[in-house]
């Protein structure tokens, strides 16, 4: 496979497209991890279940989650 890559992209691009998608599958485990720790509701197991067959999910969700924590997190120093 990252022979293609190499034939494809050359040296960089194909270092670039691999270590691309190594990212993209560690953001998708993190986002179903993330998930997996939601309580126990209907809406967890959908979202579960869209997380596998829709994989942008998982890693959509990560980012608006760490987002917020972010915001919570701010408005805790302030008080």
């Amino acid at each position: 496979m990252l022979e293609t890559f190499y034939n494809s992209f050359g040296f960089i691009g194909s270092i670039t497209v691999a270590f691309t998608i190594f990212l993209a599958f560690i953001f998708w485990m993190a986002g179903l991890a993330g998930l997996s720790q939601l309580p126990e509701s209907r809406k967890k197991n959908i979202k579960l279940v869209c997380s596998i067959f829709f994989p942008p999910y998982p890693i959509i969700w990560l980012f608006v989650d760490m987002y917020r924590q972010s915001h919570l997190m701010k408005e805790k120093d302030v008080k």
